[in-house]
């Protein structure tokens, strides 16, 4: 359990990092009240767009 917690903490700071640096480039929020979703939530988000995948 040791090794997955330590694994989550990193793997939690890379992604808060990468978050915080594309706020800064866009000047846009990555999370907001749109788009977050609680975690026992059913509900899923809708894509605007479909994405062709080969």
């Amino acid at each position: 359990m040791d090794k997955n917690k330590d694994a989550g903490k990193k793997g939690g700071g890379i992604a808060k990092k990468a978050r915080c640096e594309l706020e800064a480039k866009t000047g846009k929020k990555v999370v907001t009240g749109e788009n977050f979703l609680p975690p026992d939530s059913k509900k899923s988000l809708s894509r605007k767009t479909k994405v062709k995948r080969k």
